[in-house]
């Protein structure tokens, strides 16, 4: 990213059980930045964490009342594909983290090498090389 790239302005989001628990996950087994958090006690009203290549999440307590929830979100639906420079070295610190594997480290047929795993919550990451394809101009 250099210094003229424009700050993110997409942020997949997602709801947690345990909000403040899968906040440490992610850092400790991917390498998520922790930006800010609000919210008392175990609820987590807003968190967003940095993804250090750019880019990032956010996300917040699941609500007890669902139907009164807004944005109410199923904990473990979410899925997302975020790109790293060293797959296999992240691929080591996921798993020694605990995230349970879907797709081993392996290189595909378009150039990335990447790997599938789930967090505590059943989330989807899928981490790799691609950095997808150009915007046309």
């Amino acid at each position: 990213m250099s210094d003229k790239t424009p700050p993110p302005q997409v942020w997949p989001t997602l709801r947690a059980s345990d909000a403040r628990g899968l906040i440490k996950f992610l850092a400790d087994a991917f390498g998520f930045v922790e930006v800010v958090v609000y919210g008392e006690g175990d609820r987590v009203d807003h968190a967003q964490l940095a993804w250090p290549l750019g880019g990032g999440i956010m996300l917040g307590s699941a609500g007890r009342d669902l139907a009164g929830d807004d944005w109410a979100l199923r904990p473990g639906s979410f899925g997302c594909y975020v790109v790293t420079d060293e797959p296999d070295k992240l691929f080591a610190r996921a798993t020694a983290a605990g995230a349970k594997v879907l797709r081993e480290l392996n290189d595909t047929d378009y150039g990335s090498r990447d790997f599938a795993v789930l967090d505590p919550e059943g989330n989807r990451w899928s981490f790799g090389t691609y950095r997808g394809e150009p915007v046309p101009s």
